[in-house]
């Protein structure tokens, strides 16, 4: 069988459980290290032409991360295209399983059972604590409704305060931000590279907790090191 991934995290996820598979991905597509694959562009604009001429028996997509008008004209010249939708950790799972088994024909993979008994060991902070979780700075925007990070977050314990805004990924200035009633302030490395230096002197009077991107964004074999490493950084951050 012969897959290309238009997706990260789901790339990851299939050259971790069926090697082989893969014939194509992203240039985003980092993980695993070493993934010899042909690269396609990026998620936002792969090469159809380049996709095709792969002879792909399933393009794998997410409709959040690519495009419509792409995924499009990739069945429009026959290509088999499987989108997933990602809202929250169950979501994640189910879509994981149609992916690898369903639609790669591969077995159920341990490293997936795995992540859901991470999960359901859990131990969320006390509170649960109010944060603010900003994605991208210039202009300033922030986790909203139904999101898979928010619901991770509030898994391990927080309280995304605009959670309840109408879009899911809203533009919020900054001003408005630091005046939310938030403890906490959330920064992860990608989409936008959060660090030490950039980022937490926006938010003087809140501590900064500074998690990985990949962990708190991506469903897939990080799925299982999720709870630990994001709650050993939220944790750090409120002592």
């Amino acid at each position: 069988m012969r897959v290309v991934s238009l997706v990260p995290s789901l790339t990851e996820a299939v050259a971790v459980t069926a090697p082989g598979l893969l014939v194509g991905a992203t240039d985003w597509c980092v993980r695993p290290a070493g993934l010899d694959v042909v690269r396609i562009g990026g998620t936002k604009n792969p090469d159809v032409s380049a996709v095709l001429r792969l002879e792909p028996d399933l393009v794998i997509a997410n409709e959040e991360e690519n495009r419509g008008p792409d995924l499009a004209a990739l069945r429009a010249a026959g290509a088999p295209v499987m989108v997933t939708e990602v809202r929250g950790l169950e979501q994640a799972f189910s879509e994981l399983t149609r992916v690898l088994v369903d639609g790669c024909g591969a077995a159920r993979p341990r490293w997936l059972d795995e992540a859901r008994a991470a999960w359901a060991r859990v131990r969320p902070l006390e509170g649960p604590v109010p944060a603010v979780v900003p994605i991208w700075r210039r202009p300033w925007m922030v986790l909203g409704r139904d999101t898979f990070a928010g619901d991770l977050l509030a898994r391990l314990g927080v309280r995304n305060v605009w959670a309840g805004h109408p879009e899911r990924y809203p533009r919020i200035p900054l001003g408005e931000l630091r005046e939310r009633g938030a403890a906490l302030v959330v920064l992860p490395d990608e989409p936008y590279r959060f660090t030490a230096d950039d980022g937490p002197e926006a938010f003087p009077a809140l501590p900064a907790a500074l998690v990985s991107g990949r962990h708190l964004t991506w469903y897939g074999p990080s799925l299982g090191e999720a709870p630990a490493v994001i709650g050993a950084a939220l944790r750090a951050a409120l002592r």
